[in-house]
């Protein structure tokens, strides 16, 4: 009987050492939220699972709020970087909370504070044999009035694939594939992607929400199908392993 405890647990650990981690850390476009069965809002990793097979297992490390700043400060990469293993990934977007210029918590210099913990958070990774991809920091819903896109992140996207093409890191272009997805909305049914909703609409909001930032079921499912396709047709050898295991079918 115990012989064939053991075998079992051995099998169990192999199995288990077979699998891959993706860990996310960024703000609260990625993070998982809260209350999530009455929450409408949602981080687009924390729907990201289910674009992948089993033997990708996501852990989403993303916090509302931080910056790469307060993300090292309170010791949250650390966490992340301790359990790091040889063929792990780790999905990295900031820029929303860097670009904070009142909070001297979050912000930094995005030429050089913040430059400088990309460079950290890569480095640090691939000490430990894990991959690193960079993202530039989604679109925020900012038309003006005649109905253009505007964008808000100043430097941060720019300096993030900077850093990307020095040390060689895939980089995927969320700013740019995102402005894309909100224009094919259009200035009013992009709302869809977003928080918005009237007074008393819904429970969650009782006093309603007027939210161009954060993002919706739809909005979360929209962005990381965005994100997963551009990782499917990439053609970095880096990310083949995260390719063969994508499940999600494209229609082009």
């Amino acid at each position: 009987m115990k012989y064939y405890l053991l075998i079992i647990l051995l099998v169990t650990l192999n199995i288990t050492a077979q699998k891959t981690t993706l860990y996310s850390i960024g703000d609260s476009t990625m993070a998982n939220k809260k209350d999530s069965e009455r929450n409408p809002e949602h981080g687009w990793c924390q729907v990201l699972q289910s674009f992948f097979s089993e033997n990708i297992v996501v852990d989403n490390r993303a916090v509302n709020g931080r910056s790469t700043k307060s993300f090292i400060a309170e010791k949250r990469w650390d966490s992340v970087y301790k359990s790091l293993k040889k063929g792990d990934y780790v999905f990295i977007q900031f820029g929303h909370n860097d670009e904070k210029i009142t909070d001297s918590l979050r912000y930094t210099n995005p030429h050089t504070a913040y430059r400088h913990n990309l460079i950290r958070f890569i480095t640090e990774s691939r000490g430990k044999g894990a991959i690193p991809i960079l993202f530039s920091s989604i679109a925020r819903r900012n038309f003006n009035e005649q109905g253009v896109l505007i964008s808000t992140h100043g430097d941060y996207p720019l300096e993030t694939r900077l850093v990307a093409q020095e040390l060689k890191v895939p980089f995927i272009d969320l700013e740019y594939y995102t402005e894309l997805l909100e224009q094919s909305y259009g200035p009013e049914q992009s709302k869809k992607l977003h928080l918005h909703y009237k007074k008393g609409e819904i429970p969650f909001y009782p006093e309603g929400k007027d939210d161009d930032t954060h993002l919706s079921l739809l909005g979360a499912t929209e962005i990381a199908k965005l994100a997963v396709k551009q990782i499917k047709t990439s053609d970095n050898r880096l990310l083949k392993k995260l390719k063969s295991e994508i499940r999600y079918k494209f229609d082009n």
